[in-house]
């Protein structure tokens, strides 16, 4: 797995891209913007992100079309998303680390975020859960779902703390066309909506509590997709 080390600024470019695939933010059939516009919002120049998309290009994550009608599109990611499984079974204490990764920082950053909180914030987070409870499908779902821990992350006022969640959720990767086990969506509505009354309330103990309680779901849920048919 990726780690906090040094990376060149391709390789950085490659990473960002790919959490935000990881991340639902960017999903398969999607078309990245124009070179010059992307690189303006990625703030680097145009010949680090040539490469970076050579990268994920040979990773799977992105094909590139000409004519009339190309451009560079997010693949269905069927290739990626296999190799992953494969890792993290391979690995299964990357799995369990990134979990309590992500249960120290969203704790503490939805703990941070119940007392820092403006209105904007917790109309942010009602228009993801809004967004999440219609969807009618997986990509919608999951960009939903990253938007939603997206408004709760800015509302803690932590750069760094939002940009360690931002870091931990890409770790982690759900095919977004693919079910291979049954997600309660209900359910996932039902912990966003607990952990942003908690917020709206200004009660960190028990924002905190509603998102350690959410990710522990979500930990269930990859063992049992990662693990299951050997239980």
């Amino acid at each position: 797995m990726d780690q906090w080390g040094a990376r060149t600024v391709t390789e950085d470019v490659a990473e960002r891209l790919r959490r935000l695939i990881h991340q639902g933010e960017i999903s398969p059939g999607d078309r990245l913007p124009p070179e010059r516009e992307l690189a303006e919002t990625l703030g680097v120049a145009r010949v680090s992100l040539r490469e970076a998309i050579k990268i994920l290009q040979g990773h799977g994550y992105l094909v590139v079309r000409r004519g009339a009608h190309g451009g560079t599109f997010v693949t269905d990611l069927d290739g990626p998303y296999r190799q992953w499984i494969g890792q993290m079974r391979q690995e299964s204490s990357e799995l369990e680390d990134i979990l309590d990764f992500r249960i120290a920082i969203e704790s503490q950053t939805a703990s941070l975020a119940a007392t820092r909180r403006g209105e904007s914030d917790l109309a942010d987070q009602r228009v993801a859960i809004e967004r999440m409870a219609a969807a009618e499908g997986r990509s919608e779902f999951r960009l939903a779902d990253s938007q939603f821990h997206g408004a709760v992350a800015r509302a803690s006022r932590s750069k760094r703390l939002e940009a360690a969640v931002h870091y931990a959720r890409g770790e982690l990767f759900s095919h977004p066309d693919q079910l291979v086990y049954v997600e309660q969506i209900e359910t996932c509505v039902g912990d966003h909506r607990l952990i942003h009354e908690a917020i709206a309330d200004r009660d960190p103990a028990a924002a905190a509590a509603a998102m350690r309680e959410h990710i522990e779901r979500t930990r269930a849920e990859l063992r049992e997709l990662l693990f299951g048919d050997e239980r």
